[in-house]
C-alpha cells in the first residue's frame, strides 16, 4: 500500500507542471502560427527567394541540412510532445475520479474530469498547429536549400 500511495502522490505532482506545459505549449503554437503568417507573406510579396537560409550562406550541404533541421525543431518537438503532455494531463485526476465514482460521488467525477479533458484539447490543438505550421516550413526550407545548393553549383 506504501509504494501505490507513493506512486499516486508522485502523479499527482506532475499536475500543475504538466498543466503549465500543456499551456506553455499552446502559446508556443500561436506564436508560430503568427510567424508563420508573417513569412508566408513575405513570401507572397518576394516569391522564389531565399529568405530563411541566406543567413548560413553557401555552406555545404550538410550545413544547409543541420540549418534546416535546427530551423524546425521546436515545431516538431511541439507536435510530438503536447499530445503525450495532453495525455499525461488527462490520466493525473483520473485516479481521484475513479475513487469518486466508487463512492458515489458524481460531482466529485465531473470536478476531476473537465479541466483534464480541456487539458488535452487545448494540447491536441497546440500539436495540430505545430505539425501544420512545421509540414509547410519544411517544404519552403527544402525548396530554400535546393535553391542554395543549385545557386552554388552555378
Amino acid at each position: 500500500m506504501l509504494f501505490e500511495n507513493t506512486l499516486f502522490q508522485l502523479a499527482q505532482t506532475f499536475l500543475w507542471p504538466v498543466n503549465a506545459l500543456v499551456l506553455a505549449a499552446f502559446a508556443y503554437s500561436l506564436m508560430s502560427l503568427g510567424a508563420f503568417a508573417v513569412e508566408w507573406a513575405r513570401r507572397r510579396r518576394q516569391p522564389g527567394h531565399v529568405l530563411v537560409l541566406g543567413r548560413v550562406g553557401s555552406g555545404s550541404p550538410e550545413m544547409l541540412e543541420l540549418a534546416v533541421l535546427k530551423e524546425l525543431e521546436g515545431l516538431r518537438l511541439c507536435s510530438r510532445v503536447a499530445p503525450m503532455l495532453g495525455l499525461v494531463a488527462t490520466m493525473i485526476p483520473m485516479g481521484p475520479a475513479l475513487v469518486a465514482v466508487a463512492s458515489g460521488q458524481s460531482q466529485g467525477v465531473a470536478q476531476s474530469l473537465a479541466p483534464a479533458f480541456a487539458a488535452v484539447i487545448v494540447a491536441l490543438v497546440a500539436a495540430s498547429i505545430t505539425f501544420v505550421v512545421y509540414s509547410v516550413r519544411r517544404r519552403w526550407l527544402l525548396a530554400e536549400m535546393l535553391a542554395v545548393l543549385e545557386g552554388n553549383a552555378a
